[in-house]
């Protein structure tokens, strides 16, 4: 698999990989909306955010996006968030999700990064085992607040 920025030719194939997240409370739209492709758009020329994507033989089959914060604690240390991390359901298993990650990471080290952090749904045991076995630590509790409609 070649770990590659996103463009927004893959918006597309990015969300449908996001759309297969049965966690969620509600639902992506089932086609690709206007405010997704401002969005791509806005994420693509962002050079504190990347979306990648995994692309196997042609095919985007994971993604991810990282959006790099500076931070005054730490130094001003700059922190590494990685969020949406997929990969489509027939390809879990072979190490994909393992090999996206580790591009994030070597990134973050790159870059000085001092934390590479996470959320993750409490209900996915499944990846939570995952991530620790990538290194990640369970050392915070998470805590979001939505606004406006149901999100």
């Amino acid at each position: 698999m070649r770990v590659r920025q996103a463009t927004q030719a893959d918006l597309e194939a990015v969300l449908d990989l996001l759309r297969a997240d049965v966690v969620r409370a509600t639902p992506e739209p089932s086609v690709v909306t206007d405010a997704q492709r401002r969005a791509m758009a806005e994420l693509v020329a962002d050079p504190d955010a990347d979306v990648l994507v995994g692309d196997l033989d042609g095919r985007v089959v994971a993604t991810c996006q990282v959006n790099w914060l500076r931070h005054l604690t730490h130094d001003g240390g700059l922190i590494c968030q990685l969020e949406a991390v997929r990969v489509a359901a027939e390809h879990r298993g072979a190490g994909l999700g393992r090999q996206l990650v580790d591009v994030v990471l070597d990134a973050a080290r790159v870059r000085g990064a001092v934390r590479v952090q996470l959320t993750t749904n409490r209900q996915r045991a499944e990846a939570h085992r995952w991530y620790e076995r990538c290194g990640f630590v369970a050392s915070h509790v998470g805590m979001k607040l939505y606004l406006g409609a149901d999100r």
